[in-house]
């Protein structure tokens, strides 16, 4: 089963090719170039587009234009390859990378995305309540990294791996396959064009 995943809810994209629970490659590039970085992939793994089995993509939470981006791309991939589709939360994804630590995504607005008590939402970074000495990931955390420190969190360096939302955890974590047109994005508010208006 070949499995080809990514993720464009955060600042960073990820795509990853999976066959059989096994990934072939990973890539981390910018959303508008995740389908580049995903025909890397496909190239180095000797395989076409029309080997793929499955799609998973990131549903958020995250950047508004970069889950259309990753939706769309999922979409039309999943259109044209007749491939069934799974949807996988971006803060999932995160904790999958670590565990023990608390996801942390930047939400803009001075606000975070966070998955708390196993349910998704939007708060103040302040407003966050870490059990001392937890570990905080995602780009939320490194850009609250102060004030998570000052409310006893840990933050890894900025370098650190666990900070991206892997797409091979998407893939390991990718279940209920089915039509792309049923996989929708999480949005924990409206989006910024709308709230102006």
């Amino acid at each position: 089963m070949l499995t080809l995943a990514f993720d464009t809810a955060t600042s960073v994209a990820t795509a990853a090719l999976v066959r059989d629970g096994a990934v072939l490659g990973e890539r981390v590039s910018r959303a508008v170039s995740v389908l580049e970085a995903a025909d890397e992939l496909l190239r180095e793994a000797d395989a076409a587009q029309e080997d793929l089995d499955r799609l998973a993509v990131g549903t958020g939470p995250g950047s508004f234009t970069g889950l259309r981006l990753g939706l769309a791309a999922a979409r039309g991939l999943a259109f044209a390859l007749d491939l069934p589709v799974a949807g996988v939360s971006t803060l999932q994804a995160l904790a999958a990378g670590s565990p023990e630590a608390l996801p942390v995504i930047d939400a803009g607005r001075r606000e975070v995305f966070a998955l708390v008590r196993g349910e998704p939402v939007v708060t103040a970074p302040q407003a966050l309540e870490p059990a001392p000495g937890a570990m905080c990931v995602g780009d939320g955390a490194l850009r609250y990294r102060g004030v998570l420190e000052e409310l006893g969190a840990q933050i890894p360096p900025d370098d650190d791996e666990r900070h991206v939302p892997r797409a091979s955890f998407h893939a390991a974590l990718a279940e209920d396959f089915g039509p792309a047109e049923s996989v929708e994005p999480l949005y924990l508010r409206v989006p910024d064009a709308e709230q102006k208006r």
